[in-house]
């Protein structure tokens, strides 16, 4: 079992820088090639360090990965805080959405899936169902709220609406990419032009 001695806020603290490194190195790397030693040295950690916390590689992976669901999770909370007009709160959720299908670790985790689907799928699938389900939640609750408030128009299928609006975000930032190769904008100046045209041309 891994360690837990020490200062709680130093071991928490290399834990992060850790799992930081880790998705970087399994992005860019995939998980074969993507090694313990210099996931230590960029997170300026010893390797003992790193397997006093995580058991190896694996264990290693899933932590990156509760790690991006929690990241999301709050990315959809700050969505159902939004107390703007509906067309506001329909574009906070587009743009969440679209940067969760265009996350370029999304995309290598459902790769890896396809690679090794007996090895990674169990893990890999619940990310993706508990992303999708906390997505979708958020989205049909926002739908039933402004349809009730009159702002939408009388929806009798909240979970289609959403589920249709769901795929038109997918389409072109997660399934293309994934047979056109990855595009990444240098930084988020340039990204979120592109996130804003979607956002108009599917809430138009």
């Amino acid at each position: 079992m891994p360690g837990h001695s020490g200062d709680p806020d130093l071991q928490k603290s290399k834990r992060l820088a850790i799992i930081k490194c880790a998705r970087s190195a399994f992005i860019v790397d995939g998980y074969a090639g993507a090694r313990i030693e210099p996931i230590a040295r960029e997170a300026g950690v010893s390797t003992a360090t790193l397997y006093a916390l995580f058991e190896g590689k694996s264990e290693l992976f899933a932590a990156v990965i509760d790690d991006a669901a929690a990241d999301f999770a709050r990315e959809m909370a700050n969505v159902r805080a939004n107390d703007g007009d509906v067309r506001e709160r329909l574009f906070s959720f587009a743009l969440a959405y679209a940067g969760f299908m265009n996350d370029p670790f999304v995309r290598s985790i459902f790769r890896l899936v396809m690679a090794e689907r007996s090895r990674f799928e169990p893990t890999a699938m619940h990310f993706f169902d508990k992303g999708r389900t906390d997505f979708g939640s958020t989205l049909i609750g926002l739908i039933t709220e402004e349809s009730s408030r009159g702002s939408l128009a009388a929806i009798a299928h909240p979970s289609w609406a959403a589920g249709q609006l769901m795929g038109m975000i997918e389409h072109p930032v997660f399934f293309v990419p994934l047979v056109t190769g990855d595009y990444q904008p240098k930084n988020a100046a340039s990204k979120t032009p592109f996130y804003h045209r979607l956002g108009a041309k599917i809430l138009r």
